[in-house]
């Protein structure tokens, strides 16, 4: 049946429209770079992570304003994990298949992490991870933005030994229950064994993770505390949990001119809203705090506060890892002229930036930044005064020395050893 010269007319405008607009689709998909956040908003871990979300969307509005990168806007692309670990997996194939993002940031627990990274490395995806680890891993498709425990847990403990950390000589490792915790402790058990501390001076307390009622926790640390020996408690209790604990810590009194209680895993944020009258003299070891005195950080703080239009004022550690990590980003993006994973992978190596804890910041082969360490004490008003920072910024160490099959690794991408742990140099095609 023929077609009236009407109907071939509409027919044509038809596929003259659905061309132009399949252009203009094609054209904006062109103009645009899509970023993957990957941070829980829903569950035990969104008092942390949820956070993190709003400050990559921050550092994209900036960056926008500023034109973008290599001409084209920047597009987020938000995935909730929800606190569980296999989600994060599941979310970050998503956020690569089918949401093409030309990066990720995200992931808090280990084990996010680590359920995560074999579907990055499928995909040759790249995660920017913000958070502290107990390292032993380097993967080709992560970038690691948090401090190792060469960082951080063993500048606290050697803080803690000191005259002006207080001559501790016992300590009660305590912990939720889970891999980082446990890693953790392992590496800093060793070290006390080589600073000369015996066994029966070290004891591993674990916590569920929804751990809620701390009285029996804090009562048995009260008591090894008793037992003759200036004692410390340092801590890697993660999330909601840590709202509960540090609460009966002041119910029960903790003296920590007598006990020094240094946290590894809360920072300015997890402790808002609670009454830290009876809290003060806390310690945390970190790579930032907000109290640093910098331009950068002068900067980074006012810009966090305008995007919040003055409600939210309060910035932390991994807010400031994640600043870095998309800092470097976008110069390795903009040095290599492309968004590729490979090229930009390569440009990443070696990228610096004037970091808001005041130091110059270095990404190096291994994956890992070169970070200053910092030890804080909490005040009443919620803010962390810096007592000790180390000089200049601390080279990650991945694979702890103080592990003896891990002493023999070597975390190096670049020729010829292009692997996260190689005992010798390895040709693989990078």
């Amino acid at each position: 049946m023929s077609k009236s010269p009407l109907s071939c007319g509409i027919l044509s405008t038809l596929l003259a429209l659905w061309l132009s607009l399949a252009g203009s689709f094609v054209h904006a998909a062109q103009d645009t770079i899509k970023v993957g956040i990957l941070h829980s908003l829903s569950g035990n871990l969104a008092i942390s992570e949820s956070v993190l979300k709003d400050t990559v969307l921050m550092l994209i509005a900036d960056q926008n304003r500023k034109g973008g990168l290599l001409g084209k806007r920047l597009e987020p692309v938000v995935a909730d994990p929800a606190s569980d670990w296999g989600t994060f997996a599941e979310k970050a194939g998503v956020l690569l298949t089918q949401d093409k993002v030309a990066v990720v940031f995200g992931g808090w627990t280990s084990l996010s992490r680590k359920a995560a990274i074999p579907i990055f490395e499928q995909m040759n995806g790249l995660l920017y991870y913000p958070v502290q680890s107990e390292g032993e891993e380097s993967s080709r498709n992560v970038f690691y933005l948090g401090a190792t425990p060469s960082q951080q847990a063993i500048p606290a403990i050697r803080y803690l030994m000191s005259k002006e950390g207080g001559n501790v000589r016992r300590w009660v490792l305590l912990g939720t229950d889970y891999l980082y915790p446990r890693k953790t402790n392992e590496i800093m058990s060793v070290y006390l064994a080589t600073e000369g501390v015996s066994s029966e001076d070290i004891t591993a307390i674990y916590a569920s993770p929804d751990q809620s009622d701390w009285r029996e926790i804090v009562q048995s640390v009260k008591a090894y505390a008793s037992g003759g020996k200036k004692t410390a408690v340092i801590s890697t209790v993660i999330g909601e949990s840590n709202v509960q604990l540090y609460a009966e810590l002041a119910k029960q009194q903790i003296d920590t001119s007598k006990t020094p209680f240094m946290t590894l895993t809360v920072s300015e944020r997890e402790l808002r809203g609670l009454d830290l009258g009876g809290l003060a003299g806390h310690l945390a070891a970190r790579n930032y705090f907000q109290s640093v005195k910098s331009p950068e950080n002068d900067v980074f703080v006012k810009m966090w506060a305008d995007f919040n239009e003055q409600r939210d004022t309060t910035t932390n550690d991994q807010m400031e890892a994640t600043f870095l990590g998309f800092r470097m980003w976008t110069q390795a993006v903009s040095q290599a002229g492309t968004a590729d994973v490979n090229a930009v992978r390569q440009a990443m190596y070696g990228q610096r930036v004037n970091a808001p804890s005041g130091f110059e910041v270095v990404m190096n082969t291994n994956h890992h930044l070169s970070k200053p360490a910092m030890i804080g004490k909490l005040q009443a008003s919620g803010s962390f005064d810096v007592v000790w920072q180390s000089i200049n910024p601390i080279k990650a160490s991945v694979w702890s020395r103080y592990l003896p099959e891990s002493a023999k690794r070597t975390a190096d991408w670049t020729f010829p050893w292009v692997c996260g742990g190689c005992t010798e140099p390895t040709f693989k095609d990078r």
